[in-house]
């Protein structure tokens, strides 16, 4: 057996930290998964579909693992980083999952020279409007990104045993600061969120018998927990406003070359849209 991590203490057991544990299993890269949550029946339902071998209702359980990965919502992830680092073996490597960085590794690096483990932010980009345990998929990170942020102190061994991690859960790894993480984040993934709220907050519900796939497809990602996505947002705060900025700027230009009944404008202007959206692919 090609166990790269004998024991995985994973803090937080819902659809990324779920996932996790059953690519860990799946791919036979640990041996133990604990799960370490506040709710023993979501923690049960976690290990019935395969994603940790034993739960935990006390962080202290963390003291076994060879890693340990807190995968919870982003307000909660600096206390809980600091209640894991207090109970770990010394040395012992410390990621986080959280869809915000720069103030999750500010908040380590304030006491890093007291600190007992190595601690590494990262950040899977894979997700869905779907949570819990259930929705865990253990396929789920194979060929997305994962991005690995060190702080400028942060040990090179450390930030490479960490990309070696999400790597071998399927993920392609990016290495950038936190900061630059949160700037295209705030693009690619919080001010989208902020749009699909929008429109489907503005939708009027006597219109809603009448959607179909683009409303749908647009909108997926409002059906998000609320109060997960109110903490991103708020601890993003300054890409997340510059991003929407130029979301309103471009909407702006549309509306108004629609305004004016400006066919040549309105193409050139859906065109370039377009053509950002079509060199991604599928």
């Amino acid at each position: 057996m090609n166990v790269h991590w004998p024991t995985v203490a994973i803090v937080g057991v819902g659809l990324i930290g779920g996932s996790l544990g059953r690519a860990l299993l799946a791919r036979k890269l640990a041996r133990r998964v604990i799960g370490v949550g506040r709710s023993q029946a979501s923690l049960d339902a976690a290990r019935r579909t395969g994603a940790i071998t034993e739960t935990a209702l006390d962080p202290a359980a963390v003291a076994e693992a060879d890693l340990v990965v807190v995968a919870t919502g982003v307000k909660s992830i600096p206390r809980l980083l600091g209640v894991v680092d207090e109970v770990v073996r010394p040395g012992t490597l410390v990621t986080d999952a959280g869809s915000t960085k720069t103030s999750i590794v500010a908040a380590w690096e304030k006491r890093r020279k007291s600190r007992r483990g190595r601690f590494v932010g990262s950040h899977p980009l894979a997700g869905s409007h779907r949570r819990g345990p259930e929705a865990a998929d253990a396929e789920l990170f194979t060929g997305r990104v994962a991005v690995v942020t060190p702080a400028t102190a942060t040990p090179p061994d450390d930030v490479a045993a960490i990309g070696e991690f999400w790597a071998a859960v399927g993920a392609t790894v990016f290495l950038m600061s936190p900061r630059e993480h949160d700037r295209i984040v705030a693009a690619t993934s919080h001010a989208p969120h902020v749009m699909a709220a929008a429109i489907a907050a503005a939708t009027p519900p006597a219109s809603l018998p009448f959607t179909a796939g683009g409303w749908r497809d647009t909108t997926r990602i409002a059906a998000g927990d609320a109060e997960l996505w109110a903490d991103i947002l708020l601890d993003n705060a300054g890409p997340v406003g510059t991003a929407l900025g130029r979301i309103a700027t471009a909407a702006e230009r549309i509306l108004a070359a629609v305004e004016a009944g400006d066919r040549r404008r309105l193409i050139t202007l859906l065109s370039r849209a377009k053509d950002v959206r079509d060199a991604l692919g599928s």
